[in-house]
């Protein structure tokens, strides 16, 4: 079982990445291989979500021992086999009167990412190929795997699951959209809080004639010597000649003795 550690994980569907010859392009999706403790047996788990909203959801063991064994969902094959070469890569074989009715390979791509290929036939006979590719997944989602797959079936948990799942999505993706504006707002106010501290640090480095009080406006110039000076006396009052070489803002003091621009 060590060549199966690489694949024990929940995997979340990018819908977008793959390529679908039989079946519709799942909305979402998540593949999930567990091990059976203190055994050879593998529990492959998926469920998928179509662009209709509607829910699937399917499960079934594998031994991975390499033999041809039963398998009990006979609508889509009698026999499997499990194949694990090494970790990067394992496949499945499904056996339907003798022949091969489904063959998924699973490769752990250089990215990180799974990559699932199914081949088999259509109702017509004709062969297909689906591709799909998978990143693993960090928090729990409501949807999970493979489109082509016959044993998924739609069923009342896959449902009920889907809408408490949805439920819980909506609403812990509208908290995290407060948090976040809450995080805005605070960086926001932070931003503020810096400007008034790099203002505060150049007025209390101007030259200062007398004591500034809370509430009053002022005016803060650059002088020709690069030196900054506070004045009661705004540019239109100092006229064209004013002893400064610049304006560079109207301030007021606040109560916490810093200075805002105005």
């Amino acid at each position: 079982m060590v060549q199966a550690y690489n694949f024990l994980a929940s995997w979340q569907l990018f819908p977008e990445k793959g390529t679908y010859e039989h079946g519709e392009r799942p909305k979402s999706g998540i593949y999930k291989i567990e091990a059976v403790t203190d055994s050879k047996e593998l529990v492959i788990y998926h469920n998928w979500v179509s662009l209709e909203n509607q829910a699937f959801a399917s499960s079934y063991k594998i031994l991975a021992d390499g033999g041809l064994n039963e398998f009990d969902k006979h609508d889509l094959a009698d026999k499997i086999q499990a194949i694990i070469p090494d970790g990067i890569s394992f496949e499945i074989h499904f056996y339907k009167k003798g022949e091969i009715a489904l063959h998924v390979v699973h490769e752990i791509m250089p990215n990180g990412y799974l990559k699932i290929t199914q081949q088999g036939r259509k109702e017509d006979g004709t062969a297909y190929t689906n591709s799909e590719f998978y990143h693993k997944q960090l928090s729990v989602l409501p949807y999970s795997a493979s489109v082509a797959g016959a044993i998924i079936k739609a069923n009342e948990e896959g449902i009920i699951k889907h809408k408490a799942l949805t439920a819980m999505e909506e609403q812990t993706n509208m908290q995290l959209e407060q948090i976040r504006k809450q995080i805005e707002l605070l960086a926001l106010q932070a931003h503020e809080i810096q400007k008034r501290k790099e203002l505060s640090m150049m007025i209390y480095n101007a030259r200062l004639s007398f004591k500034p009080n809370i509430g009053q406006t002022y005016y803060l110039y650059e002088k020709n010597d690069g030196s900054s000076m506070l004045s009661l006396v705004s540019p239109k009052e100092w006229g064209p000649n004013g002893p400064f070489k610049k304006f560079i803002s109207a301030v007021q003091l606040l109560a916490d003795h810093t200075w805002k621009e105005l």
